[in-house]
């Protein structure tokens, strides 16, 4: 069996096909999917395969730095949200690097302006990777703190 890496409620990923780094995310043992915040998502073609660009806030205090992605269009999926509502959104598959391990995941692309992070990291991502630690934060990717 496969060593697992233990994680806190909170830790810093890397995606980079999205050319972003030290994207502090929230560990959510009860959302499936993982969720990224973005802001004008589109759908495009690019030699005739479906893609989504979209605008990330990779810093959560730095409003005024924008990051325009391209991902290949992995899927279109009804996603139930936390308080119930459903909404399609867009799902990409992209890598994910914390620690030594880098692996692939999928995230659905949605509007979280509301919410205190810019991404969830969910069940799915998780996989056979990660124990959770709620009782900690940035185990694995430094800074440890209890609570």
């Amino acid at each position: 069996m496969k060593k697992r890496t233990i994680i806190g409620r909170l830790e810093n990923i890397n995606l980079p096909e999205l050319a972003i780094n030290e994207l502090t995310v929230r560990v959510d043992t009860g959302a499936q999917t993982s969720s990224l915040h973005v802001d004008n998502i589109e759908q495009i073609m690019v030699n005739k395969k479906p893609f989504v660009v979209f605008d990330i806030h990779p810093q959560i205090h730095d409003v005024d730095k924008v990051v325009r992605c391209k991902a290949p269009l992995h899927d279109i999926r009804k996603i139930k949200s936390s308080n119930g509502s459903s909404e399609q959104r867009y799902v990409i598959k992209t890598k994910a690097a914390l620690g030594d391990l880098e692996w692939d995941i999928e995230i659905t692309l949605t509007d979280r302006s509301d919410m205190t992070y810019l991404m969830l990291l969910g069940r799915e991502a998780m996989g056979k990777h990660f124990y959770v630690d709620p009782a900690h934060t940035f185990v694995a990717s430094g800074n440890n703190s209890d609570v």
